[in-house]
């Protein structure tokens, strides 16, 4: 019987220093932009291997200042892998999307990751690509939000997330989602009736 390696998880200023020492081996700026999956912009574009474009926008859903450090606590309360995902480089900034899912857990070197397996954590610093920041919203209205291939970023923490993490000290179940929604909609019916 193998016994298991008990996990530690760093504090996120290990884990950065970590991650920033691999981009900058691989020759990758170390200057990093974070998003989330409402930064994720799909596109059909049929002459892209897969005929899926990735860009990112940071305009339409900007990303509020701790989300990075919400995200990770979250992700730490969890046995899955923690991935340092980086999925290109943009005006000289490496833009990363911090991951979280037993999906990560079979990821190894072959698949690109680089696995720390005392903090569960890995790091996939990616291709040297150059990755489009989409500024026009009619590009973001139309974006794919179905019926497109699983990814690996599909397995990021939302925006919506850390504003729940932010405001109720925990994630929201569906229930909770939706009457938060009523009430907001029944708040402003009633102060419309006065």
């Amino acid at each position: 019987m193998n016994p298991t390696q008990p996990v530690r998880r760093p504090p996120l200023s290990d884990a950065l220093a970590e991650w920033k020492k691999i981009l900058a081996e691989r020759h990758f700026s170390s200057e990093l932009l974070w998003i989330f999956e409402e930064n994720l912009c799909f596109e059909k574009k049929p002459d892209v291997p897969g005929g899926i474009h990735i860009g990112f926008q940071t305009r339409f859903a900007p990303v509020p200042r701790g989300a990075l450090e919400i995200a990770y606590e979250h992700f730490c309360e969890s046995d899955a892998r923690i991935v340092f995902y980086r999925l290109g480089e943009n005006r000289r900034r490496s833009v990363c999307l911090l991951l979280g899912d037993p999906w990560f857990n079979d990821k190894t070197e072959r698949d690109g990751f680089l696995v720390r397996p005392d903090w569960n954590i890995a790091f996939f610093p990616g291709q040297p690509i150059e990755i489009e920041e989409i500024t026009d919203m009619r590009r973001w209205v139309r974006r794919l939000r179905r019926e497109r291939p699983l990814h690996d970023v599909d397995f990021c923490m939302t925006l919506m997330a850390v504003d729940e993490i932010q405001t109720h000290g925990r994630v929201l179940t569906p229930g909770e989602r939706y009457s938060e929604a009523m009430l907001d909609r029944l708040r402003r019916i009633f102060s419309h009736a006065d």
